[in-house]
């Protein structure tokens, strides 16, 4: 990896063929989301940034995460993806019980 300052920022760029987990199969997760893997990652990639694991079990997280899921299913995207099981988008909102 190099690293290049760039105003003010610290930015990753990659060698070529090399990409973070979380762009990667390896870092996502097959029930939807991330893995620990992709979050670290991604975590890495992004300084300042804390991702969490799915929080099924309820509360604030929760309630915040799936309203906005559901409207992001609802005005972006396409009626295919939005009635297809294994799209990444349904597969996260299973994955929250939402």
């Amino acid at each position: 990896m190099l690293y290049t300052k760039g105003m003010g920022a610290v930015r990753q760029q990659f060698k070529k063929g090399s990409s973070p987990a979380w762009t990667r199969k390896e870092g996502k997760s097959e029930s939807g989301g991330l893995n620990e893997k992709g979050r670290k990652s991604y975590e890495k990639e992004n300084p300042g940034s804390d991702l969490k694991a799915p929080q099924p079990e309820g509360g604030s997280r929760k309630k915040a995460f799936c309203a906005r899921m559901k409207g992001m299913k609802k005005k972006l995207t396409s009626s295919k993806t939005a009635n297809d099981p294994n799209s990444r988008i349904n597969k996260a909102l299973r994955k929250w019980k939402c």
